[in-house]
């Protein structure tokens, strides 16, 4: 976890495990069965987790889910993504997203990749 966020997207990303602690809290079992499931969903598989966390990111930019789109940022960077395969990925989630994918492809997605590439 981090414990200071030194830049907006690391506090994106804190604020949503602060949140998922405390709903943890208060729907232990539910929380529970659904962090296994997506365990079990991001598990290196057939697709590497690299993969996942892409198509994650595509899934998340064309729902414009910007806690998911930061979190998967910097998932696709934790398993060795280079930018040019996340902006690749997008590019194909533009496909199917449009114009809200690329705004949120030129200021979120840039940001959090710049952000987030300082600590690798």
């Amino acid at each position: 976890m981090i414990e200071d966020p030194m830049n907006p997207s690391e506090a994106v990303i804190m604020d949503y495990k602060e949140g998922l602690g405390v709903f943890m809290e208060k729907m232990p079992s539910l929380a529970q069965h659904y962090n296994a499931f997506t365990e079990a969903c991001f598990e290196e598989g057939v697709l590497s987790q690299k993969e996942k966390q892409l198509i994650a990111l595509g899934i998340s930019m064309n729902l414009q889910d910007e806690y998911c789109i930061v979190y998967h940022v910097k998932g696709c960077l934790d398993h060795g993504a280079a930018p040019e395969e996340i902006y690749d990925a997008i590019g194909v989630a533009a496909a199917f997203g449009g114009g809200p994918v690329m705004s949120m492809a030129v200021t979120l997605v840039q940001d959090a990749i710049e952000d987030l590439r300082q600590k690798h």
